[in-house]
């Protein structure tokens, strides 16, 4: 008998656009469990909401987002990938999970406290509770192993909480989700500012690459990718940290280990080493951009995966949720 896969589970918002930070540090990566473990991977729209979204960019951005996991390499029969709120039991367990959720534990999130300073008008009580809805999101499928950034891991250990105090109350009820550490993806910095992540809420465009970002486009960005006064390539992240960044890049993208890399570009100079790091990029995207553009006119297809991926999230949603209710007494569904 096959031994039973471990569930992994994440997602992305729809709320912007998949950048190559995104790419070579996690869903890279993610194509290459779908072998080995039964994976989700949704489309939290619920999440995205939180911010103030325009209706039809929140529909045209839900729909690239599944066509770039698509593109990128996620076979929607081998994994689950869904859109959130086709599967109604997220936020239905996430209410649930509110009452088993106490308030000082949410106001030292730091991710809350971010975001509240950014969006100062408009501190709303999805912000607040964001931590709860992403736990349901995890325990709903009784998910062994969440991939988590030093960002999410908060939210992992809040999770985590909360289902332990559950299980507490009312017994075995939810599995206990594990942090993923998997291959370590490239860290990706912002282009020109090395210091901190590539990230697509940045408000300089010219920071980040977009996985669909015209070639030309592309180009552009590298050449003007911050270096520094040396003309020198090497790795030295602490006193050359854009130079760094676009070796780390580099390797990335052309599967070159950092020694080769530094041996190809020896007697280069800047101009030409961030001109051949834009072309290598280039040439890693175009495979997907052609993917996206081709089902991008078969609509059908989306469509189809759309319902039947929803339908088989529903299907192991229902039965934690089915679970849950009985454990706290409620009446059953006819």
């Amino acid at each position: 008998m096959a031994e039973e896969k471990q569930t992994i589970f994440s997602g992305m918002q729809p709320s912007g656009f998949i950048t190559l930070g995104n790419y070579l540090g996690a869903l890279r990566n993610w194509t290459q469990l779908q072998e080995e473990y039964q994976c989700l991977y949704c489309i939290v729209d619920l999440h995205a909401i939180t911010v103030r979204q325009d209706p039809a960019s929140l529909r045209r951005q839900s729909r690239e987002l599944l066509m770039q996991y698509i593109a990128a390499g996620l076979d929607p029969e081998k994994n689950i990938v869904y859109v959130q709120s086709h599967v109604p039991a997220h936020a239905e367990l996430g209410w649930v999970l509110n009452c088993f959720t106490y308030m000082g534990e949410l106001s030292r999130m730091t991710q809350f406290k971010e975001k509240s300073q950014k969006h100062a008008d408009n501190i709303n009580a999805g912000l607040f509770t964001y931590p709860v809805l992403m736990a349901a999101d995890i325990l709903l499928y009784q998910t062994d192993l969440v991939p988590v950034g030093e960002d999410q891991r908060q939210h992992l250990e809040i999770t985590r909480d909360i289902a332990l105090r559950f299980n507490r109350l009312y017994g075995d009820v939810f599995k206990i989700p594990e942090g993923y550490i998997g291959k370590v993806g490239a860290r990706v910095m912002a282009l020109q500012q090395p210091d901190k992540k590539m990230s697509k809420s940045d408000e300089n465009k010219n920071n980040t690459i977009a996985l669909l970002d015209d070639p030309a486009v592309i180009r552009n960005k590298f050449k003007k990718a911050m270096t520094d006064s040396e003309n020198e390539v090497r790795y030295d992240p602490e006193h050359k940290p854009g130079v760094s960044n676009l070796l780390s890049i580099y390797c990335a993208v052309t599967d070159q280990t950092m020694a080769e890399a530094e041996r190809e570009f020896a007697n280069v100079g800047y101009g030409n080493f961030k001109a051949a790091v834009g072309d290598a990029v280039v040439e890693k995207l175009l495979p997907i951009q052609k993917k996206v553009a081709e089902l991008d006119k078969n609509k059908d297809y989306l469509e189809a995966v759309l319902k039947t991926n929803a339908e088989r999230a529903n299907a192991i949603a229902q039965k934690t949720l089915r679970k849950v209710h009985k454990k706290l007494g409620f009446l059953p569904r006819g």
